[in-house]
């Protein structure tokens, strides 16, 4: 195999994520390197439904593929997911920041309302004691 440099295109794997059956399949492969006809025992549909699933995740550069004997065995390859983790690490600072603050702002203001029913309740003693 020839070493080249890949860009990953984080709309391709976005592609390939969308689909629940291939984000089933990456999380078989979690596990280690599996041939193809073992993959697609896996799942309850046809096995050219799993070989076109696994185009595409070849074709987005989420799996590899390499033949053992007669058999086509499949690896996960985390490169693409790390592009899509490092684009997906400005949102979450965004969201990060802006719970924070919207977490300090209800903070504030619950102490502001039951400071309130506090001062509320103390007055209303104090004038109960005072008739």
């Amino acid at each position: 195999m020839r070493n080249r440099s890949v860009t990953y295109s984080p709309e391709a794997t976005f592609q390939a994520l969308a689909d629940p059956t291939r984000r089933a399949v990456l999380d078989l492969l979690r596990r280690g390197s599996q041939p193809a006809g073992q993959i697609a025992g896996a799942f309850p549909v046809s096995r050219p439904a799993i070989s076109k699933h696994l185009r595409l995740l070849r074709r987005a550069h989420l799996v590899r593929e390499h033949r053992e004997g007669r058999h086509r065995v499949y690896q996960l390859d985390p490169e693409p997911l790390r592009a899509v983790d490092k684009w997906l690490e400005h949102y979450r600072t965004f969201w990060t920041m802006n719970l924070t603050s919207l977490k300090n702002f209800v903070e504030s203001e619950y102490a502001k309302e039951t400071g309130k029913q506090s001062s509320a309740k103390l007055s209303a003693k104090n004038s109960k004691g005072d008739n």
